[in-house]
């Protein structure tokens, strides 16, 4: 099976490649808080490297000083991943994957500056990468897409281990394909990855149906409070500090939660946020149509797409909720010309018909002054 072409990307591609073969000491890491594809690209990336120059120096970072997360401890070379704060290489070449931006490197942003070249592969929007050759993408379904679609420019055989991690890349997220981001691509590149060797019951059994006892008390916690607004719009929930240590869960169980306030029923747009330590609330976003949440991210210091971002708060809750519920409150809004707000953006006849009135035509609808 192939997958389609795109030259621009064959381009940098093969810029990427001629890095990669003049550097005997490579060094990979995507951004903190690693999730499915994060991790997955993380480790499919080192081991598509290996296979293309298996003697070349390669090693997979942890931007912070964490554990890999239990889901995605079954993922082939995840034991092997090193803490960028226990680096102490100078590395030829510094890969960044599924990040563009450098402060969220966190540990590891000092070892990509003191490293010798640097290459981004990612689909993060960004409009000024720091690296010296790039592949950004913002289209593409995951990073592990990307990856994978290196692995078959470099000719490289796809192995079974590969594929399980690039697998799990894609797969985490798309939400297992339900995300709008699930795009023919993705479907083209989780079959050759499935006959590479990936098996889906795998990362199910792994990563969606191995929750612990105490997880799921948390998330009956999360349930129970979660709160809509901008008629139903909108819907956010959290869990402390307190809830966790309670339960007995653990913060990388956690990621899922958002998917859990984001299912309620007319919801556009939802918000999950625990606290973590050093007196800080990591935020994460997820939109349901066209609503951009990414925008709103970056304003507190995170990133993401339009469709999932992520934000880490310096604070608590109620302060981290008083600074992103008002600019998610601001994407049902319609404003007036004046600068007036005169209703939500729910009904396209509503903005139709305060148009109309002011340029003195006629429109069904109703306004609110």
């Amino acid at each position: 099976m192939d997958v389609r072409q795109n030259p621009e990307q064959e381009r940098r591609f093969s810029r990427i490649a001629k890095l990669i073969e003049g550097s005997q000491t490579i060094a990979i890491c995507a951004h903190t808080s690693p999730d499915g594809d994060a991790l997955g690209s993380t480790l499919g990336l080192r081991q598509v490297i290996l296979s293309r120059w298996p003697h070349k120096s390669v090693v997979g970072l942890l931007a912070d000083a964490d554990a890999v997360p239990r889901i995605y401890a079954y993922l082939p070379g995840s034991g092997e991943l090193v803490h960028a704060r226990d680096y102490e290489g100078t590395p030829d070449l510094f890969v960044s994957v599924d990040l563009s931006v450098a402060q969220r490197l966190n540990d590891a942003e000092q070892v990509m500056r003191r490293s010798r070249r640097t290459a981004i592969i990612d689909h993060h929007p960004c409009d000024d990468p720091y690296a010296d050759e790039s592949l950004i993408r913002p289209e593409a379904a995951a990073t592990g897409v990307l990856v994978a679609e290196f692995a078959l420019h470099l000719g490289v055989d796809v192995t079974p281990d590969i594929a399980r991690c690039l697998y799990c890349a894609i797969a985490t997220d798309t939400g297992r394909f339900p995300y709008q981001n699930a795009d023919p691509e993705s479907f083209s590149v989780a079959s050759l990855l499935v006959d590479a060797g990936a098996s889906p019951s795998e990362l199910s059994l792994n990563v969606y149906q191995n929750f612990s006892l105490s997880f799921l008390h948390l998330e009956a916690l999360v349930m129970g409070r979660i709160t809509t607004f901008a008629s139903g719009k909108i819907t956010y929930s959290y869990a402390t500090a307190a809830d966790l240590e309670r339960t007995g869960a653990s913060l990388d169980e956690c990621d899922g939660l958002v998917d859990v306030v984001r299912s309620v029923s007319g919801s556009e747009v939802a918000l999950f946020l625990k606290e973590v330590p050093g007196g800080k609330v990591r935020g994460n976003l997820r939109s349901k149509t066209d609503k951009d949440v990414s925008g709103i991210a970056r304003r507190l210091g995170g990133g993401g797409h339009k469709a999932a971002a992520g934000f880490t708060y310096e604070g608590d809750i109620d302060q981290a909720l008083a600074a992103v519920l008002p600019p998610l409150r601001s994407l049902f809004e319609y404003v007036d010309p004046d600068g007036t707000i005169i209703g939500e953006r729910l009904d396209p006849g509503l903005i139709a018909a305060d148009r109309a009135r002011r340029a003195g035509g006629n429109a069904t609808g109703r306004v609110r002054a």
